[in-house]
């Protein structure tokens, strides 16, 4: 067990890679947190939703990260450390 402190707000999705080495995290300051399992550390902030983001997800192959908001978009987020965002229409 480990704390992966980076949050300010209360989180309100987590979600871990297919292959189990990056950690998905959100709150309520509209960026999704990538981080490095292993390493125990943050990876990446990923921003681009304007409000709170409810819902993380990897499809099943872990190159894709999937984010939902209260701004009423929804990101996939293409993996090359699941850095590229890629902005559903």
């Amino acid at each position: 067990m480990a704390d992966l402190a980076g949050h300010f707000w209360p989180i309100r999705s987590v979600v871990f890679s297919p292959d189990g080495q990056t950690l998905a995290s959100s709150d309520n300051d509209g960026q999704v947190r990538l981080w490095d399992v292993k390493a125990r550390s943050l990876r990446k902030a990923v921003t681009g939703h304007s409000g709170p983001v409810w819902s993380v997800t990897f499809n099943p192959d872990g190159k894709t990260l999937a984010s939902a908001s209260s701004d009423r978009t929804v990101r996939a987020l293409a993996n090359e450390a699941v850095a590229r965002p890629c902005v559903a229409p």
